[in-house]
This record gives C-alpha cells, sequence and structure tokens, in this order.
C-alpha cells in the first residue's frame, strides 16, 4: 500500500518573521483593518517513502525544532473566523521548497529520490469580508 504522509510546519512566535511582515504589508498597504493576525505555514507531501524514513526526516528535513512546530497530517487549532488560502506549484512548474527536500531524503535514505509536494499555507484571522478575502 502506498501512503501519502503530510505535515504542515509553522515558525514558532519570535522566529515567524514572515508572517508578521506580511502581516504589517496586509494591514498598511492593503488597508485590510480586519486582520488580527496571520500564520504562514509550510505543507508537505511526501510519497515513496517508508515511515521510519518520515519520522527521521521530521526533524531534519523538514523542520528546525528549535524555532518550528510541526502538526502531523491536520492543521493546528485555529479559531472559527480563520479564513484559509493555499498556494502551491502548479504541474510542472518547478518547486525549490519540494527539490530540497527531496534531495534532502535522499541523502538521508542514501535511495531513490521520493515524491515531495509542497504548499504555503496561510491562516488569516478576522472578521474578514469576501471584498478583504478577494483584496488579499
Amino acid at each position: 500500500m502506498n501512503y501519502v504522509f503530510r505535515c504542515y510546519v509553522e515558525k514558532k512566535p519570535g522566529f515567524n518573521v514572515e508572517a508578521r511582515k506580511l502581516y504589517t504589508e496586509l494591514k498598511e498597504q492593503l488597508g485590510i483593518a480586519a486582520l488580527d493576525n496571520i500564520r504562514v505555514l509550510n505543507r508537505y507531501d511526501v510519497d515513496n517513502i517508508d515511515y521510519p524514513v518520515y519520522l527521521a526526516a521530521k526533524p531534519v528535513v523538514f523542520s528546525e525544532p528549535q524555532c518550528d512546530d510541526l502538526y502531523d497530517e491536520n492543521l493546528p487549532t485555529m479559531d472559527p473566523n480563520t479564513t484559509l488560502l493555499a498556494v502551491e506549484a502548479l504541474p510542472g512548474q518547478f518547486d525549490q521548497r519540494a527539490d530540497s527536500a527531496r534531495a534532502c531524503i535522499q541523502l538521508l535514505t542514501q535511495g531513490e529520490r521520493p515524491t515531495v509536494r509542497t504548499a504555503k499555507v496561510y491562516l488569516l484571522s478576522g472578521e474578514l469580508t469576501p471584498a478583504d478575502v478577494e483584496k488579499i
């Protein structure tokens, strides 16, 4: 049976520079006053590896435990006023993050390169209107 492992990785508070910068830009440049918070996660879908390899790759390929939180399979808990946006490469489009993860897992196992797909997931908190989401 072929299983796809999925995890989400988010920078811990203090290390979440990308999320803080994006929050400021959306508030100031787009004028999204209702935005209360933004969280940025990287989603990894990995195929063609065994579970022990996935476990070994989690703290060295997908995340840095001292500055990242890793969530297996499911997104972290979010408040009810959260809007989720996800962005991933189109088929045939080069994905640097996925390619790097594939190469690192191959180095870890000394075997074949697995299949890796990634996406950037944005969790937008606040009473956003459909017009706000469209602007974003």
